[in-house]
């Protein structure tokens, strides 16, 4: 045998055994990391590193065995592989520092903490019984959804409406013949429900552009009857020295003409501006304000889906020195159970339920109890005895005084609404 051929030989009796090492060691390692990222124990700022790390060392054991190179050689791989080690050492302490930030999201109210006749539940409670009372079979004849920061308002309204009994969220996996027609889907799954004829009533902000369109084209209208007022608020890391800003510069912030906190008495920073996903009620509120000018692109974030891998999303405010975010006050002072975050007053006014009430601070809207009925057609309550009713008690002192109680301010007048 030639010693080309036992070179050979030896190369690719090398290139099987690491083969094979792979497959053995490295295959079912991959899998439980990536399992492991899935369930939550392993960040993607520290697999990805480790992941980093073990390629370059095997790289390195490579290079270093198949090209057989000088001192000068073997010294620039190991100080290659060094440089990674580094390098992914600093991005996992630049991810763990990410991840100690305190984060405002949206989504994240504790709903089972407003469940209606639950043990404990901080859904508001009337000082006297109700006006309006149903029987069980009544209270089935109708199905409510809606926002997750206006759960806690119709929870207590179903509390002081509905008999007593266990409403869970979700109809699988309960026997209680309430299961699922006291739910809470979320704004943009709401208005859909909605329109789909999926549920009787939502409790929501305005909808969207978008969401009348849906509307029109499953020929459909929405009925809208104010039930409360909110603030749509703006936040900032509480070391921020910027306390308050105005309407303009907000929307010079979010159609990105203003990108330094320094152009708005901060410091030399660059502002990093968070958005909320298409149809959510906070960001149809930001499109409001914006008018006829262009938003910015929102800061995004890479996620984890099983079906689609790494994708790109909108990103959660993460409260840097630098950040600025948006919400309703209701959901910002319920979330903020810290000092790390501070609400800005707009031009010149904090959000309060006094300055929402009198009308000074500027951002400040009706929020509804929404109905849909196919176009032409009349508003569902004006021909269903029961919507009427509980539309009517809503509006009523009792009904505004579980919305205040909630934290919400109630009406100064009663009213209804079209939108078609």
């Amino acid at each position: 045998m030639t010693p080309t051929l036992k070179r050979i030989l030896r190369i690719l009796g090398t290139v099987l055994g690491w083969g094979i090492l792979l497959l053995l060691v490295g295959v079912p390692l991959i899998f439980f990391l990536f399992l492991s990222l899935l369930s939550g124990w392993i960040p993607l700022y520290v697999l990805l590193p480790l992941l980093a790390i073990a390629a370059a060392g095997i790289l390195a054991a490579l290079l270093r065995r198949w090209c057989r190179p000088g001192l000068r050689g073997r010294r620039g791989i190991t100080a290659a592989f060094a440089l990674v080690c580094l390098g992914a050492v600093a991005w996992m302490g630049w991810g763990a520092y990410c991840a100690q930030l305190p984060t405002l999201d949206d989504r994240t109210l504790l709903l089972q903490d407003y469940q209606p006749f639950a043990p404990d539940s901080r859904a508001a409670i009337l000082e006297e019984p109700s006006t309006l009372q149903w029987d069980t079979v009544t209270a089935r004849h109708l199905r409510l959804d809606g926002a997750t920061a206006l759960y806690p308002v119709y929870a207590a309204f179903v509390q002081a409406v509905w008999p007593a009994g266990e409403y869970p969220l979700y109809a699988g996996g309960s026997d209680s013949p309430y299961a699922g027609l006291i739910a809470c889907t979320n704004t943009v799954n709401a208005y859909e429900r909605l329109m789909r004829r999926e549920t009787d009533l939502i409790f929501a902000a305005a909808p969207s552009a978008d969401q009348l369109a849906q509307a029109e084209a499953l020929g459909m209208t929405l009925h809208l009857t104010p039930i409360g007022r909110e603030a749509f608020v703006f936040f900032v890391n509480s070391r921020n020295p910027v306390t308050g800003l105005s309407v303009e510069e907000i929307q010079g912030i979010y159609s990105g003409k203003i990108t330094n906190w320094n152009q708005v008495g901060g410091r030399n920073q660059s502002i990093r501006a968070y958005q909320r996903a298409e149809s959510s009620g906070s960001q149809t509120a930001l499109q409001a304000l914006m008018a006829d000018q262009p938003l910015m692109e929102p800061e995004q974030e890479n996620r984890i889906s099983a079906m689609d891998g790494i994708i790109r999303s909108v990103a959660d405010y993460r409260n840097f020195s630098n950040a600025i975010g948006f919400s309703f006050r209701f959901y910002a002072t319920e979330l903020v159970t810290s000092e790390e975050i501070r609400l800005l007053a707009l031009d010149g006014v904090y959000p309060t339920q006094e300055t929402i009430r009198d009308g000074t601070y500027p951002l400040s809207s009706y929020f509804y109890a929404v109905t849909a009925a196919p176009i032409g057609q009349p508003p569902p309550q004006e021909t269903d005895a029961t919507l009427r009713a509980f539309l009517t008690w809503i509006c009523s002192p009792q009904g505004q005084s579980l919305v205040e109680q909630t934290g919400y301010v109630g009406l100064h007048t009663e009213g209804t609404g079209a939108i078609g």
